[in-house]
């Protein structure tokens, strides 16, 4: 009897070493997922009571996610690991691209984390969590001095990252790089100082011309459920917020998270007695939902799924409100739906009275219902703090008498209260000292790049009657689907063709508010 032959013995597999990061790199990502969702359900779901241990299991998150990429082995495999080489039997030829800007980024992001210490992470994320609630109740009551401790820790905490980092010229310059890589304080200030000067003679203008139109209409009752189910139908419709990958939940500071390319959280809130904040809100976290959703599916679960910076990301969000959204266009196509949702605002109002309506420009107290003449001055007043605090010539006491007496020279305006002054932001309860700027930089970048996608006569066309599909699609083409393996710098120069620039932007302004308020 003749025995069966033996199966063949396959050679071993072996692992590449850029494969292995890749799997070291998911493991991270899914951890920060992990922590992300946590976070998003604190500012949404979770009872007031369950505060102290969040943030102590958030912290263990931070610290899990932080050892996991920062380990022996992850430094062993970026000294190794090479792009997998594109060949005629590779069906993807974009592969090698890909993987070399994985191991760019991956690198630069490797040799910032390993500068901190995981105690020092976990303390900072367990910081920020007590921050958060301690803000909220101080806003709540307008009682700064509750919060003053927490905000004096997060500054000491930014404080001591930019030493961990290392930086030649301002201490800033280890935080904003975060945000938007290669940027420096001295940048930031030059572009400010030079916006200033190009906007504020138009604001005077405006402010001198009066009225465009009847602003209580902006006052009138809008139901809460029925500005969630227009503002929602917009996004989903219009702006291609699909349920499938999306959800819409109220915060208290409206924000957008993700914990993949089709798991996109928005939030918004209500205000039944001015129905912008909702209406404009969910459109802006839109924006930056279409960005994170555009990002190419070859990037997901690695460092590069992710906007490039909060610059190109701020130009997302800021183009869907504001470009978008306040457009003549998108009122004429859409008023007769904003009539039914809100009979009581629209009675008596026409497209072109709720066009400018929308567009009221007066120097306020709140930087998220700013108009876009006004809202630059609210960030270059949180600039000039931040560095102020870094620096040490402002003391966290001092803060709220700082705060008003820029808002009085910069707006003239005073806040009545720290509810409506300096508590009214989230931004440095989480510790994000060196963001600010990016709004700006951001609306900078969102009429440039609009002015780009018109160059081609369709997109105009379809912008003009407030139809967006072929926008969407030119914006995921030329900036969502690199994520982060382009430099912000290189997505704007290949886009539009030139630098990032105001002069657009500048433009954009003076035709505009010119039109609406009759200025010569």
């Amino acid at each position: 009897m003749t025995s069966a032959p033996e199966p063949a013995q396959s050679s071993p597999q072996t692992t590449s070493d850029l494969a292995e990061l890749k799997r070291l790199l998911n493991q991270v990502s899914d951890v920060n997922a992990a922590a992300s969702l946590m976070s998003w359900d604190q500012e949404t779901q979770m009872p007031p009571d369950a505060a102290r241990v969040r943030g102590l299991q958030m912290a263990t998150l931070a610290g899990l996610g932080h050892e996991l990429f920062t380990a022996p082995r992850v430094s062993e495999l970026l000294e190794r690991a090479q792009p997998e080489q594109s060949g005629p039997d590779q069906s993807d030829p974009q592969q090698a691209e890909t993987d070399a800007a994985l191991l760019k980024v991956t690198r630069r992001d490797h040799a910032k984390a390993t500068r901190l210490p995981t105690a020092f992470v976990e303390e900072q994320s367990q910081a920020a969590s007590e921050a958060h609630h301690a803000w909220i109740e101080a806003r709540k009551n307008d009682d700064f001095a509750s919060f003053a401790p927490h905000l004096s820790r997060m500054v000491d905490l930014a404080r001591r990252y930019a030493e961990y980092q290392g930086f030649k010229d301002h201490p800033y310059d280890a935080l904003i790089d975060d945000y938007e890589p290669g940027m420096k304080a001295a940048q930031v200030k030059a572009i400010f100082a030079d916006l200033r000067d190009r906007t504020l003679p138009l604001l005077r203008r405006i402010v001198a011309a009066g009225d465009a139109t009847d602003y209580s209409v902006l006052r009138r009752p809008f139901a809460a459920q029925s500005q969630r189910q227009f503002g929602l139908k917009i996004a989903q419709e219009a702006f291609g917020l699909n349920p499938s990958f999306s959800r819409l939940d109220e915060s208290a500071h409206p924000f957008q998270t993700n914990f993949s390319r089709d798991d996109i959280r928005v939030t918004t809130r209500f205000d039944e007695a001015y129905f912008p904040m909702s209406l404009f809100g969910t459109w802006h976290e839109t924006g930056h939902a279409m960005y994170e959703h555009g990002v190419s599916a070859r990037l997901e679960r690695t460092p590069l799924s992710r906007g490039a910076s909060l610059g190109v990301h701020e130009s997302q969000s800021r183009m869907f409100e504001n470009l978008l959204g306040r457009s003549r266009p998108f009122w004429q196509r859409h008023f007769e739906e904003f009539a039914q949702a809100a009979p009581e605002v629209a009675r008596g109002q026409d497209a072109e009275s709720l066009y400018r309506a929308v567009n009221r420009v007066r120097p306020d107290l709140i930087r998220v219902e700013a108009d876009e003449v006004t809202y630059n001055f609210h960030i270059m007043l949180r600039f000039e703090l931040e560095l102020s605090l870094l620096e040490g010539t402002l003391a966290v006491a001092e803060l709220p008498e700082a705060w008003n007496a820029r808002m009085q020279e910069f707006l003239g305006v005073t806040p009545p209260d720290d509810a409506q002054g300096v508590l009214q932001d989230i931004h440095w309860s989480a510790g994000l000292i060196g963001y600010f700027p990016t709004y700006t930089l951001g609306n900078l970048l969102s009429v440039q790049l609009l002015d780009a996608a018109k160059q081609d006569a369709q997109i105009t066309e379809q912008v003009d009657r407030a139809e967006y599909t072929l926008l969407r699609e030119w914006l995921v083409q030329n900036v969502h689907q690199y994520g982060r393996s382009r430099l912000p710098a290189e997505i704007v120069q290949a886009a539009t063709g030139r630098p990032l620039s105001a002069d657009a932007y500048v433009k954009y302004l003076e035709e505009k508010y010119s039109d609406i308020y009759g200025l010569s």
